[in-house]
C-alpha cells in the first residue's frame, strides 16, 4: 500500500502512517507472548513460576533502560533485533524445507541469508532520510542514532543483501534470493515506519507463528483434521491478551504524561515492545539455535 502511495506521488500523513504502524504491530504482538507456553513444561510448577519471574524482570530492566538511555538503549535494540529477525526468518525456511522432506538449507547460505535479512528491514528505514521526521514525531533523541556512520551502515546493509542475493541465485535457492529483494524493496520504497512495522506484522511474526504451530498441542489437532487456517489461529489465540494488555499500559502511560496520543503513544508502544523483545529473543534464540544445529539430512 505504502509503495503504491509513493509510485503514484502520494503523500501518507504521520497520523495516518502511525494508524498504519499500530495496525501492523497489533497483529505481530501475540507471536511473541506465548513463550511461555512454548518454553517451559507447565508440569514443572516452580521452574514455570521461575520463567515467568525472570522473564518479566528481564523486560521491566530493559524498558526501564530504554526509557532512560533513549539513544543507547535503541541501539542495542536494533541490533538485537537485526540479528533475531535475520537468523529467526532463515530458521523458519529451514524448518519449512526439512518438513517438506528436503536436506535443508546448507548452514552457509543460511548466514549469508540471515544477515541482510535482519538488517534489510530494520537498518534502512531507520537511516532513511525521512525518518528524520518520523523520528523528532516519535522522540528527538534518536535523531542522531547512528551519528557519523549512517551512510557507512546504509552501503554495509546493501552489499551485503546484493552479494547475499548474487550468492543465492548461484546457488538456485531462488526463494531466499526473492525474499531478500522484496524485503529490500520494501525498505527502500515505503515509509520507514511503515516499512518496519508491515515487516515485524506481516512478515516476521507470521512466520514465527507458524513455527509456533508444532509446539502447541491444540494447533497440532487442527493440523491433523486438515485445517491450516484453524492451526494458525490457535497459535494466534493465546498471545491475543497481550495486544489489550499492551495498548491499555501505553494508554495509561500517555494519560499520565502530555496526553498527546498520537506521537507519544506510539513511543510508549514501541518502549513496551521493544522490552518485551529482549527476553522474547532470548527465548527463542534457543529454538534457532537447535534448528541449525540439526544435521543436514533428517
Amino acid at each position: 500500500m505504502a509503495a503504491l502511495f509513493k509510485l503514484l506521488n502520494l503523500e501518507i500523513s504521520m497520523p495516518a502512517q502511525v494508524l498504519l504502524a499500530i495496525v501492523a504491530l497489533a497483529i505481530g504482538i501475540p507471536h511473541g507472548a506465548i513463550d511461555h507456553l512454548i518454553t517451559t513444561p507447565r508440569t514443572s510448577r516452580n521452574k514455570f513460576i521461575l520463567f515467568i519471574f525472570i522473564y518479566t524482570l528481564i523486560a521491566v530492566l530493559a524498558g526501564i533502560a530504554i526509557s532512560t538511555w533513549n539513544q543507547a538503549g535503541f541501539q542495542v535494540v536494533v541490533l538485537m533485533s537485526a540479528l533475531h529477525f535475520g537468523f529467526g526468518d532463515a530458521a523458519f525456511f529451514n524448518e519449512g524445507e526439512r518438513s517438506s522432506g528436503r536436506s535443508g538449507v546448507p548452514f552457509p547460505l543460511l548466514v549469508i541469508y540471515a544477515l541482510p535479512a535482519g538488517f534489510l528491514p530494520v537498518v534502512l528505514p531507520l537511516t532513511d532520510s525521512r525518518t528524520k521526521d518520523v523520528l523528532a514525531e516519535l522522540n528527538p533523541l534518536l535523531l542522531n542514532w547512528s551519528g557519523s556512520f549512517t551512510e557507512l551502515i546504509r552501503g554495509i546493509t546493501f552489499a551485503s543483501a546484493l552479494t547475499a542475493i548474487l550468492i543465492l541465485l548461484i546457488y538456485k535457492n531462488f526463494v531466499l534470493a526473492i525474499d531478500l529483494a522484496l524485503l529490500a524493496a520494501l525498505s527502500t520504497i515505503a515509509p520507514p515506519l511503515i516499512a518496519f512495522a508491515v515487516y515485524f506484522g506481516g512478515w516476521h511474526a507470521i512466520r514465527h507463528t507458524a513455527r509456533l504451530v508444532p509446539k502447541l498441542p491444540s494447533a497440532m489437532q487442527k493440523v491433523a483434521i486438515g485445517s491450516p487456517i484453524g492451526a494458525f489461529t490457535a497459535a494466534v489465540k493465546p498471545g491475543l491478551y497481550a495486544i489489550a494488555g499492551i495498548f491499555i499500559l501505553g494508554i495509561i502511560i500517555v494519560t499520565k504524561g502530555s496526553g498527546e496520543i498520537t506521537n507519544h503513544f506510539l513511543w510508549s508502544i514501541l518502549v513496551i515492545i521493544w522490552a518485551l523483545t529482549v527476553p522474547h529473543m532470548a527465548t527463542t534464540s534457543r529454538f534457532d539455535l537447535a534448528v541449525f544445529k540439526r544435521p543436514l539430512r533428517p
